[in-house]
């Protein structure tokens, strides 16, 4: 990879200059940028057989990836999730190739336009196709060849498209290097982990695979073909044998484990980097700890990350991973021992949010090893009496840990945690002493029971929970269950449950509790009633922990150690070239009582420097005003807050406050209020804590904080004293509102300020804004609810691609007079709409569910019916407009 310095100004030089000099040898990091080389798509379709020894034929849809020259270079194939197809792959691919790799994407049997029945991997099938696909790779001119027809190539992909990586590793020799992502080691254990049926997840599947795909596959279903879509008549008979049973049988379960990687675990010892979801209860981290034990064993080099998504949700690092996938490319397929591919293991953790935007901040931990599930076991005791508890009948209702695949849904689905639910009557609960000082749990809990059953069996469910101070609020890490069968319960039976794998902070003054339970609404539970009864055989619980697991600081490069000195050189010469005048002063005292003017602000998109998120922007905000700064997504109305708070640089024009130029940290910022995108809270602490806290760390005194006016524009009640985890997203928006306002700045910015919020709040909202700004303060608000805006907003400003479209009183944006309503005897057309445009004067037409909205420039309403009626438009009725919406719409032009 070339990298090259992006230009600077002497003024960002100064800027740098002036922070070293701050900073004295703290890290500066600088933005670099790739000059990469365009990347060519080539489609096509390659023929392949249905099947050994058969004449049947499927087709095969492909993309292949490449950028110019003769030089040869490995190749990587990209594998798709399941129900996902090539398209889904084509960034990382096109991310590759501008790399220096040859790049084949394909879309799997049975998806996107490829043809065949879906056989769920199958060797004989879609990894033979794999194979296939590497024969082809081997014929290309710019693909390097370790030998005739071995092209040198990795393999890549998450979920399906990571098991097929596994397994074309395991029965093709020729894959050199492969990175899976929350992918299978052993299909039947993933769908009937410990002999439990994961029925939500498979139907999930199942009925992902049996729809209509559109083009390229069978039918989703016929009066033969009962539902089974685009799978195998085998896949689809096993289905529907064990959703029937709502258990496994020997023959599903060798048929899954043969479409495993696991069936070849003895022939994968290519080099693995592991990516697995802390966040999946489809492939959890178990999966993957069994895959890196198994490829250690063959002697393959094995890195491991524990990420912070998965199928449940949680927030993705493509970003991040995908870099570290071409690292380890290069190292292994490039054959480049200087890459650094990173450490043995890594696992992401929360560090904070940004209560600029609210963010989860994420950063990773890693070690030398790799800890597994065990690592450094302590203990901790759990008390409680035996319990008995019933499985109802049917299994319902059941317990909720997650629902497969929507844990994203959730308010709370990035930080891990959510709301759960445990049914009276149907769990056993033992709970620890609280905790005397922090622990971190990375690996798989495990405990002692014993248990008995008057049915001779039992189907149990493990979760253990973290619990608050006040020994009521709970939280389930990572919201994973485990599921356990025990059979032949002649009597007692003593158990070794093994909880989920998780990496979690349990916190100082928190419990942990055991929930040991009938039901759980992601697998199948016995039909009958049954009576069971757990007991601690020994009250111990072992928590695995990984101390040697750290966040490392950066190593510094080689540039730091002399970045003081450099920059005092470079201040210097500044300081000695300089030219008067070339800066306007850092405070103008005849805009001192002006909350806002901005100048000239322009700002292009990073890496491009031909389009504009704010081009030439100018306005000024008076006292006492509520600003509605009005735009379609991506209008720049974001952007120009971001700026206006110093959180981003303009490339050209000021931005001032109170006659003070803005800045990052600008001191004048401190009279300024802002909620922009957002705001991030410690979901641990209570609703005034997290107040509280930000307001000590702006270093002002209490007294200044307004705390109890912040709190009544909150109006959370009794719920300003739970975690802010519980809350729901209006509450939280309310939060961030009130914090906002801790101070009550003269200055207010507040970007969406009524998203989740319900209509009473969203008028005690609107009232809180007209109060605020009588009293002398100013409010700047942008929102798409213009209905609000035009009730709140005494002054508003348009912008559309960037540029300011239109600035004033409401009253004269509104209802100036320059906007009419042509009514039409039928309903507008396209060519009347072209026609109404080209009439003189006229400045926008925009249809309506009421006609025809027209901005009229230079032109009179008479003459406008005069030029319609000429050009044979039906014209039945011509009034003034003065809806903010339709101004709005004909200000931007939206049709």
């Amino acid at each position: 990879m070339r990298i090259r310095w992006p230009k600077t100004t002497r003024r960002a030089w100064a800027g740098l200059a002036a922070l070293a000099l701050v900073v004295g040898a703290g890290t500066v990091g600088l933005a670099v940028a790739d000059d990469q080389p365009p990347v060519h798509r080539t489609d096509r379709v390659l023929t392949m057989p249905e099947s050994p020894n058969s004449d049947a034929t499927v087709e095969i849809d492909t993309s292949y990836f490449v950028t110019e020259g003769a030089a040869p270079r490995p190749a990587v194939l990209l594998g798709h999730g399941f129900g996902g197809s090539k398209e889904d792959t084509r960034e990382q691919a096109e991310r590759l190739a501008a790399e220096g790799y040859a790049v084949l994407t394909w879309s799997a049997r049975g998806f996107g336009a490829s043809t065949g029945r879906i056989g769920l991997n199958d060797p004989d099938r879609e990894v033979a196709d794999v194979s296939r696909l590497l024969d082809w790779l081997a014929e290309r001119p710019e693909v390097t060849r370790d030998g005739p027809g071995d092209p040198r190539v990795g393999l890549a992909g998450a979920s399906y498209g990571g098991a097929i990586a596994l397994l074309a590793a395991g029965h093709d020799p020729r894959v050199d290097a492969i990175a899976p992502a929350i992918t299978y080691w052993d299909l039947s254990e993933a769908l009937f982990p410990n002999g439990v049926f994961k029925q939500l997840w498979a139907g999930i599947l199942f009925t992902t695979g049996a729809a209509d795909p559109g083009v390229g596959a069978p039918p989703a279903a016929t009066a033969d073909d009962p539902g089974c879509g685009r799978f195998t008549e085998e896949l689809c008979a096993l289905y529907q044998r064990v959703a029937v049973a709502g258990e496994p049988d020997p023959e599903a379960l060798d048929v899954l484990r043969e479409h495993s990687p696991v069936a070849v675990a003895d022939r994968i010892d290519v080099p693995t980097l592991i990516l697995q979801g802390q966040h999946d209860s489809l492939f959890p981290l178990d999966q993957a700890d069994a895959m890196a034990e198994a490829l250690r064993a063959n002697g393959a080099p094995v890195s491991v990350e524990w990420l912070w998504a998965g199928h449940d949700g949680g927030i993705s690092e493509a970003e991040r991973t995908d870099a570290r996938i071409v690292d380890w490319f290069d190292r292994h397929l490039g054959d480049d021992p200087s890459v650094d591919t990173g450490p043995p293991f890594r696992v992401t953790r929360i560090t904070g949010f940004d209560t600029t935007n609210g963010d989860t901040l994420l950063a990773g931990a890693s070690g030398a090893a790799y800890p597994g599930l065990s690592g450094e076991p302590e203990t901790l005791e759990l008390a409680g009496e035996p319990q008995t508890f019933v499985n109802p009948p049917g299994g319902a209702p059941a317990a909720v840990s997650t629902v497969p695949g929507l844990g994203g849904l959730t308010g709370l689905g990035g930080l891990g945690v959510s709301p759960a639910i445990d049914f009276p009557g149907q769990y056993a609960q033992f709970d620890s002493l609280p905790l005397t000082e922090p622990l971190r749990v990375t690996g798989a809990p495990t405990v002692r029971l014993r248990v008995s059953s008057d049915s001779g069996a039992a189907v149990l469910f493990g979760k253990l929970y973290d619990v608050a101070p006040d020994g009521e609020s709970q939280s389930l890490p990572a919201q994973l269950v485990a599921p356990l069968r025990v059979d032949d319960l002649e009597g007692e039976r003593v158990i070794t449950f093994q909880l989920p794998a998780v990496d979690y902070p349990f916190e100082a003054g928190h419990r942990l509790r055991l929930v040991v339970s009938s039901t759980d609404i992601g697998y199948a539970s016995p039909a009958g009633i049954a009576r069971y009864t757990v007991a601690l055989d020994d009250p111990t619980l072992t928590l695995p922990t990984a101390p040697d697991i750290a966040t490392a600081p950066a190593a510094l490069d080689w540039w730091v150690p002399a970045l003081p000195l450099t920059a005092l050189a470079v201040a210097a010469a500044l300081v000695l070239t300089r030219r008067r005048g070339a800066r306007a002063p850092a405070h103008d005292p005849a805009l001192a009582e002006v909350p806002l003017t901005i100048t000239g602000l322009t700002k292009r998109y990073a890496r491009n420097s031909e389009r504009y998120a704010v081009r030439d922007l100018s306005l000024r905000v008076e006292r006492g005003q509520v600003l509605g700064l009005l735009g379609p997504n991506g209008a720049g109305k974001t952007t120009t807050l971001r700026m206006l708070m110093g959180l981003i640089t303009p490339d050209a024009g000021e931005i001032r406050v109170f006659g003070h130029r803005v800045g990052p940290g600008a001191p004048v910022l401190s009279r300024v209020g802002a909620f922009v995108e957002g705001a991030g809270f410690l979901p641990h602490l209570t609703g005034r804590a997290n107040l509280e806290l930000y307001w000590r760390a702006t270093g002002r005194p209490a007294a200044d904080a307004h705390l109890d006016e912040a709190l009544e524009i909150a109006d959370l009640g009794t719920a300003l004293e739970r975690p802010v985890r519980t809350y729901s997203q209006g509450m939280r928006q309310r939060l961030a509102i009130a914090q906002a306002m801790l101070g009550l700045p003269e200055l207010l910015i507040l970007d969406e300020p009524t998203n989740g919020l319900d209509p009473p709040q969203i008028r005690a909202m609107r009232e809180v804004m007209i109060r605020y700004a009588a009293e002398g303060r100013t409010v700047i608000v942008s929102s798409h609810l213009l209905a609000e805006v035009e009730q709140t907003c005494t002054h508003l400003v348009v912008m559309d691609g960037g540029r300011l479209v239109a600035s004033g009183p409401v009253a004269e944006i509104v209802g100036s007079g320059d906007t009419v309503l042509v009514s039409t005897a039928e309903p507008a057309t396209d060519a009347w709409l072209k026609t109404i445009r080209q009439v003189p004067g006229v400045g926008a037409a925009t249809r309506t569910e009421a006609g025809v909205l027209v901005r009229l420039d230079a032109v009179g309403p008479e003459r406008l019916v005069a030029a319609l009626v000429e050009a044979g438009i039906p014209v039945s009725g011509l009034v003034p407009h003065r809806r903010l919406e339709d101004a709005f719409l004909t200000l931007i032009g939206g049709a």
